[in-house]
């Protein structure tokens, strides 16, 4: 295996930096656990895009998962589920349906494309959980549940790394403020395996005052679609979110991955990619909210493909989005968010075949959850 600045990142990095915001189940993020250990939970979201300038298509640019549907009424995610936890064992199973499932789980097979999560886990001693199944990612700050989101649509980081997974996941409690987890994965956002090799993954969860959330995450693995490909890739998370008063919150996010290429002795392929969100609470009912971000990637590694060519082009993106949320009650958010994007190349269509280095959309949704 070779040495690499990124496996350093990634795996030395998090003992230092330790972690933050614990990737919930759909459970835990759309409602609060009840006396109860068997919890029936759901969750819909509603939305109408448009984009500016768009050629005469339906669809988003291709990299963008989430509300990838404009000028067009529609759902993004319909989640329903039941989870079952005592003080020994823990299951959650739930079915969900909407453009998001058919832009990420595109490729996965039929009778599981519709699974959101399902797993089944006990504990081997105390403080620790073994889970087996399908569930969240434990990568990064945005999940698939748009309403636990800072802002309605993903940053391009989050729209490029997993939602989901499906594996092993030992997590282990070492106390209220720190949690250790270990996985053995499928791959990279696939339910399907595509090989016969198995992917790693860490994430250390540090919470070290209730106003302070830091998280480290990394991926490991062989994600090529042949047991004869062997790219190695080489991925970590890292993220950390402040709330500095009672209306303002902070977070900052940074991700890079390297995939080495087919050929031994070459360059490996690399990407790095960051994100900062400003949240304010204006009033009562009413939220504000910023995000500035920019995508790197050589030759649009996993951005454009899983296993790009020597010619494909460089992808250099950045861009910006405003946020304005009103919540007439604590399950009920209606958003507006306005989005720019802006690359090196003209790489958005536009009307009459044209193309463009600049993209913009206007995004509206009223989500549910109960």
């Amino acid at each position: 295996m070779k040495n690499s600045l990124l496996l350093a990142l990634g795996f030395t990095l998090p003992v230092f930096a330790a972690v933050a915001q614990e990737q919930p189940s759909a459970a835990d993020s759309i409602k609060a656990p009840s006396a109860s250990p068997l919890t029936f939970y759901g969750f819909v979201d509603g939305y109408y895009g448009y984009d500016f300038k768009h050629a005469n298509t339906h669809d988003r640019p291709g990299f963008l998962y989430s509300h990838d549907r404009q000028n067009e009424f529609t759902i993004n995610n319909g989640i329903v589920g039941v989870r079952y936890q005592d003080e020994k064992v823990r299951g959650a199973f739930a079915l969900h349906a909407g453009t998001y499932v058919a832009a990420n789980y595109a490729a996965e097979d039929q009778v599981f494309k519709h699974i959101y999560e399902g797993y089944a886990g006990f504990r081997p001693f105390q403080k620790a959980w073994l889970d087996l199944g399908i569930f969240t990612s434990h990568i990064g700050f945005e999940s698939a549940i748009s309403k636990d989101n800072w802002t309605l649509t993903r940053s391009l980081m989050a729209e490029n790394s997993p939602y989901y997974e499906a594996g092993a996941r030992f997590t282990y409690e070492v106390d209220p403020k720190l949690t250790l987890t270990a996985l053995a994965l499928n791959g990279w956002q696939n339910i399907r395996e595509n090989n016969q090799g198995k992917a790693l993954g860490t994430q250390i969860q540090w919470k070290p005052t209730e106003k302070l959330l830091i998280n480290s995450s990394t991926f490991y693995g062989n994600e090529q679609p042949s047991d004869s490909l062997k790219r190695r890739r080489y991925f970590h998370d890292f993220y950390v979110s402040y709330t500095a008063t009672e209306r303002l919150s902070l977070a900052v996010v940074f991700d890079v991955g390297k995939q080495e290429k087919a050929q031994d002795g070459t360059k490996a392929d690399t990407w790095h990619t960051g994100a900062a969100f400003v949240r304010y609470k204006l009033a009562d009912k009413w939220t504000a909210a910023a995000r500035v971000e920019y995508y790197n990637a050589d030759h649009g590694v996993i951005i454009n493909s899983i296993m790009p060519a020597a010619t494909d082009a460089d992808v250099k993106l950045k861009g910006g989005s405003l946020n304005l949320d009103y919540a007439p009650t604590s399950n009920v958010v209606f958003r507006v968010e306005g989005r720019l994007l802006d690359a090196k190349s003209n790489i958005f269509q536009q009307k009459d075949g044209r193309t463009s280095d600049s993209y913009g959309n206007l995004t509206s949704s009223i989500a549910l959850s109960f």
